[in-house]
């Protein structure tokens, strides 16, 4: 399963709320009945006035050559389609986001753990947009993280759901991995990874100390932006 991940900012002049409006009323609809697309989520930050981003669109496709036929490669953020409801959506993005303050990710998903049956509406995700350190290797990031670290995060307290993204194009991808932890409770989320505050988390016990003391093995924490927020589910 391939998956587009949009990191939404919205456009000057227009608040967080209208933004939100705007997203869910009007281009949702469009988005979902864009070609190719096997499922489709939206995620709303859970403190707003703390998120780096006013949202993410994730829309998952089974083939790469559909999804980059409709959304482009990975080597822009803005994207040109020509023809159906891709090029619909592509106009319609103008109403409401800032494209150029909007990173996204192109990746494959790899499911480390899922305790739902894939039913991601309604839980609470933690986004982690993971940057590698200095004098790494994205092979050796990759390594590292899928090798050392995945068995850490996957026995963090609370966690129901827990993909990582990799990136299909690394060399144009502005991020070298998403890690994505799913939550049936937001205080539990919390509780383990922090607030949406800052970057980084202080956990104090757990298999979340030990996760947050391995990430400086291979992460630029201060690179990294993260995303706390609720999915919603809008095609399946």
């Amino acid at each position: 399963m391939y998956k587009h991940v949009a990191l939404l900012v919205r456009k000057d002049g227009m608040t967080h709320d209208e933004f939100v409006d705007y997203w869910q009323t009007n281009h949702t609809k469009i988005a979902r009945e864009i070609e190719g697309v096997t499922k489709y989520s939206t995620v709303l930050p859970v403190t707003p006035d703390a998120a780096e981003f006013d949202g993410l669109a994730e829309l998952y496709f089974e083939d790469l050559d559909a999804l980059h036929d409709a959304l482009g490669s990975e080597g822009s953020r803005d994207y040109d389609p020509d023809k159906g409801k891709a090029k619909e959506a592509r106009e319609d993005v103008n109403n409401f986001l800032a494209l150029e303050e909007r990173p996204r990710f192109i990746g494959e998903v790899v499911t480390q753990k899922d305790e739902v049956d894939g039913d991601t509406d309604g839980l609470y995700k933690h986004s982690a947009f993971l940057v590698r350190q200095e004098g790494m290797s994205h092979e050796e990031f990759v390594d590292y993280w899928q090798t050392n670290h995945t068995k850490i995060a996957r026995e963090i307290e609370g966690v129901t759901k827990y993909d990582t993204v990799l990136p299909v194009t690394p060399e144009e991808s502005e991020f070298d991995g998403i890690a994505e932890l799913y939550f049936e409770d937001l205080d539990a989320l919390h509780d383990a990874l922090g607030s949406e505050g800052s970057r980084d988390y202080d956990p104090d016990k757990g298999k979340a100390k030990e996760a947050r003391e391995d990430v400086n093995n291979f992460l630029a924490l201060e690179d990294r932006p993260r995303f706390i927020g609720k999915e919603i589910v809008q095609k399946e």
